[in-house]
């Protein structure tokens, strides 16, 4: 939609096909029905790919001031939560409604429940045959279809098909932005937890792989299937099978020195309830008996007091697996940008064939950084195509 809205400012004449029911559905969905549009400190560091700097040009040309300033002319509300994001007051729907209006303005013809059954390459253009029987012809083909991410939705690989088409190379492609799961065995040990959370330090910890090592100091949150909330979405953009996450559920607190603290000043106080000061009360049971620590804070060694600090502040856990593309908010991996104009997002090798948003190896962290990639790719490529 982005990318339609600027063509048709500049004269071009313009035909977006949707097989959805509605347009800009992940739009509308997003940020609990309020739409988390963009980021104040959005920038290349929040950005993961084999090439993250491939996004500076956009980013930087069309800012996340820039979508807000769109926002603001459109007199739509809005407000900061945490760490710079930015939601609706009312309805995701106002920024649908103010996309498809800018289009409607800009002469833009909108197909919905529409597929595209083939691509060709027709002279220096392309020809489309449409689920309908149709053929359309165009200069330009940009592909703005996303990732594999909710499938419910209709998301499918179908830009990564298109790309192979053209011989461009697709990056591998995971869920992302994903909440992790557990074996069996300690899945039990974490099921009696579903619902308790807490604000941790979550970071990576990979083997000989430095550039994925990160730390995100966010909410967590205990599952039946494992591990959620926002610190550990974050941190799965950058686990890997095999790995572990370590994940420090009291930080910036010396927990042996509370606990030691705790029993000289009244050592008959039973050690969970203790602990239980510091982190949720069903946290602090579970840790106390994972480690063995039972009785009064007077009856504990120092050596005990220790393991449970280390408990609590260096939690190292195996994921097995994540709950895949059925709720990963986006798909790390795509097209790749070695094979892309990052000022314009055009395809080196076949002129007039673009790739932008979610579809291209360039994926934000969580809190409307993907977003703001959209709008960002978007505005680009609809300033040449």
């Amino acid at each position: 939609m982005m990318a339609a809205i600027e063509a048709g400012r500049r004269g071009r004449r313009v035909r977006v096909v949707d097989h959805a029911d509605r347009p800009g559905e992940k739009i509308r969905i997003s940020g609990g029905g309020r739409c988390n549009f963009t980021n104040l400190g959005c920038g290349p560091a929040n950005f993961l790919g084999e090439n993250p700097r491939f996004a500076t040009s956009a980013l930087r040309r069309y800012t996340q001031h820039d979508f807000v300033k769109r926002i603001d002319r459109a007199g739509i509300a809005w407000h900061e939560k945490t760490l710079g994001q930015l939601f609706c007051d009312d309805s995701a729907k106002q920024i649908v409604r103010m996309l498809t209006d800018d289009m409607a303005a800009a002469g833009m013809t909108l197909s919905l429940k529409t597929g595209v059954t083939r691509i060709e390459r027709s002279g220096e253009g392309f020809k489309a045959i449409l689920s309908d029987g149709s053929q359309v012809t165009a200069a330009s083909l940009v592909v703005a279809t996303g990732g594999k991410s909710i499938p419910k939705m209709g998301a499918t690989g179908w830009a990564y098909e298109v790309a192979r088409q053209f011989d461009i190379r697709v990056t591998e492609t995971r869920p992302a932005l994903v909440p992790l799961t557990f074996e069996a065995g300690l899945l039990e040990t974490l099921t009696p937890l579903a619902g308790v959370a807490v604000d941790a330090s979550v970071a990576s910890a990979p083997e000989g792989a430095k550039a994925r090592k990160a730390s995100f100091n966010e909410a967590m949150l205990f599952t039946h299937r494992g591990l959620s909330g926002p610190a550990i979405l974050q941190i799965s953009s950058y686990w890997r099978e095999g790995e572990a996450v370590v994940a420090s559920m009291a930080p910036g607190r010396d927990v042996f020195e509370e606990l030691k603290a705790a029993k000289a000043s009244n050592g008959k106080q039973a050690v969970h309830t203790a602990l239980g000061h510091i982190v949720p009360r069903r946290l602090a049971e579970s840790l106390c008996q994972r480690e063995g620590a039972s009785g009064n804070l007077a009856d504990l060694s120092d050596k005990v007091l220790r393991r449970l600090d280390q408990a609590v502040n260096a939690w190292a856990v195996k994921p097995v697996g994540s709950e895949g593309y059925r709720t990963a908010e986006v798909t790390l991996g795509g097209v790749d940008t070695a094979a892309l104009d990052q000022q314009t997002m055009q395809t080196k090798a076949v002129p007039g064939l673009y790739f932008i948003g979610e579809a291209v190896d360039v994926t934000g962290w969580l809190g409307g950084y993907n977003f703001q990639w959209a709008w960002s790719s978007g505005w680009a490529a609809g300033q040449v195509c």
